[in-house]
């Protein structure tokens, strides 16, 4: 018991420690420099990406997530090489690991690269209106990994990011200003221009249209059964888009309604202009025909 203790002991010990004294005072340095490399690094690194333009949360992600992540692991490897440490066989590791990982996860991965284009791009921001993925409403958050939608029915829908990149997105609220259009149609008898002068006094008085630029009413295409014509009006925020084309829609019903104007349905007309007389001889076996023929 006594040898045990003297393995620790006077000589021994102080040269144990004196062994060990400068790898830690070099490790103790190196995580000095990489405190410090941290605290002069990020700020103009962050400056650097609002010129480029990035967004907030993406600035977040690559300083304080990717680019401290980095250099906090690339300290903590130098660090532990200084005290002797083989960081070979932990680092080929975390290698297998992060390629399972990245197997298993590759879905995920998928929708944060694309949150990152999101973030990168910027197609929309939160408070914006858009359409995709057949569905609209308000952004109402950004992740990584998702895109939050508050649609107009107050349903919250959550769509990965990888599907709004894929596929076709209207942004309504990029410009401000947006126009409504509005189609309806009226009868081939009926004149354009007493149309146009009645959808326009109603649609000049319906809330949330805009005065400027001013509304209009075009002949868009002759239909089957009926002149097709578009109501045009601007509105200043796209949240009020559907309920002011409701409103627009209704507003003109009424306006064509008290001036006479016919609003047609879709009919087909049938015109008869030779019936051959086997014909006739054939139909009058029927009662109801026969009659009508003679």
């Amino acid at each position: 018991m006594e040898q045990n203790f003297a393995l620790f002991s006077g000589d021994r010990l102080q040269a144990v420690v004196l062994a060990f004294l400068p790898g830690v005072v070099a490790a103790v340095v190196v995580l000095l420099v990489v405190w410090l490399l941290l605290k002069v690094s990020q700020p103009p690194l962050r400056a650097l990406l609002r010129r480029a333009r990035f967004a907030e949360p993406l600035i977040k992600l690559l300083v304080e997530g990717l680019y401290r992540g980095a250099v906090v692991i690339l300290g903590l490897v130098t660090a532990a090489s200084q005290l002797g440490l083989n960081m070979s066989a932990a680092l080929a590791g975390l290698g297998v690991v992060g390629l399972a990982f990245g197997f298993a996860a590759q879905e995920t991965v998928a929708n944060m690269i694309a949150g990152f284009l999101i973030f990168r791009d910027r197609p929309f921001k939160v408070g914006d209106y858009i359409t995709t993925q057949q569905k609209y409403g308000e952004i109402r958050d950004i992740t990584m990994r998702t895109t939050r939608i508050r649609t107009m029915e107050n349903t919250y829908v959550i769509i990965p990011n990888k599907q709004i990149i894929g596929d076709m997105l209207v942004n309504h609220s990029m410009y401000g200003e947006t126009r409504v259009n509005v189609p309806l149609g009226i009868a081939y008898k009926e004149r354009i221009a007493g149309a146009r002068k009645a959808l326009l006094e109603a649609v000049q008085g319906t809330q949330g249209v805009l005065e400027t630029p001013p509304p209009e009413v075009v002949a868009r295409e002759l239909g089957s059964s009926s002149v097709n014509l578009e109501v045009r009006a601007w509105i200043g925020n796209a949240a009020e888009e559907r309920p002011v084309s409701y409103r627009v829609l209704e507003a003109c019903k009424m306006a064509l309604d008290q001036a006479g104007i016919e609003i047609p349905f879709p009919h087909l007309q049938l015109f008869i202009e030779d019936v051959r007389e086997r014909v006739w001889a054939k139909a009058a076996r029927f009662p109801g025909i026969a009659s009508q023929a003679g």
